[in-house]
């Protein structure tokens, strides 16, 4: 916490919530939070946002919806005055807190360092490393809450206690899987075995697929009529964004994160860099998903510097970020009356999941359709054979060779 930094910068915050179209009374209890740090930070000794946060939580029963206010506003000025981020209305700004990374012991800090760094001369993707050293960071501090702090104490009944709690299966084989990755990564930097000993303690997990749910036929049906209908169920916004999903079979984070420049409209392509494996695609502009891009853009977008073509709704008008995009498909699903009921399956990626299949029933070479769904392995098309049933079916072998007694049908 740094007073007089948030002293000195803190209009420029009021000046962005007024400019922005944040009401009077939103902009009021910012300033209200901002002048009780001030004027008590040194009074009372607090040393961080989360003092100040919890001198809220000693007051006698304060409710959780109180509490989550307050940690939303002294959330926001700390994101403001330490890393000169703006609120955002599309994200809850919580304190920031200490991270598994910064309680681990430092030959452990070592592992998640070195492997971090390989893995980046080497190209894996940022995601990936984030997702996989986060899980290996996680094992490492349950390790060291345990008495362990260096690689060399580990021991096999202390790895095995993470995945298996009270003789069930705790952990996932996805977790297991990104902690082998680590030390994998690591054994050329750790002199002796120690690498690849804790290896060889991860238990042997199966992985297990779920089934996916598929679009059938009517309501696909059902989905076009709302989506080409001239009715007033959806905006403009979502019925592009719903014929892209789709006609293109675009991921949602690509769709959230179209420029306006990424759409050649003189020769009808779309070009994208894809965010999930960073490997650019180019795919032709349907005519009909064309047309209800340049509808939204001429008659409902607002007027708004963004590049990115979809944004928000409401004030101030920001980029639509991915986690909204299921709304949008919610609201799709909605107005067509179909998969309203619980469990089923309502986001974007069964749009994605149906273009596969249309492409496979139509004897599309498997190679064409990973490039379309923009894959870089061929494997990741087998998730969507499962559900190719045109072709599933002539794979069926006859059982006439082995009747049945009448007892059996009774």
């Amino acid at each position: 916490m740094d007073l007089k930094n948030l002293q000195e910068k803190y209009p420029l915050l009021i000046t962005y919530l007024e400019g922005n179209g944040y009401s009077g009374l939103y902009i009021a209890r910012f300033k209200r939070e901002i002048h009780r740090i001030l004027h008590q930070a040194k009074l009372k000794g607090w040393k961080s946002y989360t003092d100040a946060y919890l001198a809220y939580v000693k007051i006698s029963k304060p409710s959780s919806s109180y509490l989550r206010e307050k940690r939303t506003f002294i959330g926001a000025i700390e994101n403001f005055e330490t890393l000169g981020l703006y609120p955002n209305r599309c994200q809850r700004h919580q304190i920031l807190r200490k991270s598994s990374y910064d309680l681990l012991s430092a030959e452990f800090k070592s592992v998640i360092y070195h492997y971090c760094e390989s893995e980046k001369v080497r190209g894996k993707k940022e995601t990936t490393i984030y997702t996989e050293s986060h899980n290996a960071t996680t094992f490492l501090l349950a390790l060291h809450q345990k008495g362990m702090d260096s690689l060399n104490k580990i021991t096999e009944s202390a790895v095995l206690e993470i995945f298996f709690q009270n003789g069930m299966l705790y952990k996932s084989s996805s977790y297991k899987k990104n902690v082998a990755a680590v030390f994998k990564s690591c054994i050329p930097f750790f002199p002796g075995d120690n690498c690849a000993r804790i290896l060889s303690y991860l238990p042997a997990l199966r992985e297990n697929r779920k089934n996916i749910q598929y679009l059938k036929q009517e309501e696909v049906v059902q989905i076009k009529s709302v989506l080409e209908d001239n009715s007033f169920l959806l905006s403009l916004r979502d019925k592009a964004i719903g014929l892209l999903a789709l006609n293109m079979g675009l991921r949602c984070c690509d769709i959230a994160g179209l420029n306006l420049s990424d759409i050649d409209w003189t020769n009808d392509i779309i070009h994208i860099k894809q965010k999930k494996t960073e490997v650019p695609l180019e795919l032709p502009l349907i005519t009909t998903v064309g047309n209800a891009i340049y509808d939204y853009l001429m008659q409902e977008r607002p007027k708004v510097q963004c590049q990115e073509v979809f944004v928000t709704q409401t004030r101030p008008f920001t980029k639509l970020q991915d986690s909204s995009m299921h709304s949008v498909a919610k609201k799709i699903m909605e107005a067509a009356k179909i998969r309203i009921n619980p469990g089923d399956r309502q986001g974007f990626h069964i749009f994605r999941h149906h273009m596969a299949i249309t492409m496979l029933e139509k004897g599309v070479p498997q190679p064409v359709i990973s490039r379309t769904m923009g894959h870089t392995s061929p494997a990741s098309l087998n998730q969507y054979l499962n559900a190719d049933f045109s072709h599933l079916k002539k794979c069926g072998l006859s059982i006439e060779c082995f009747p049945m007694r009448k007892e059996v049908l009774l």
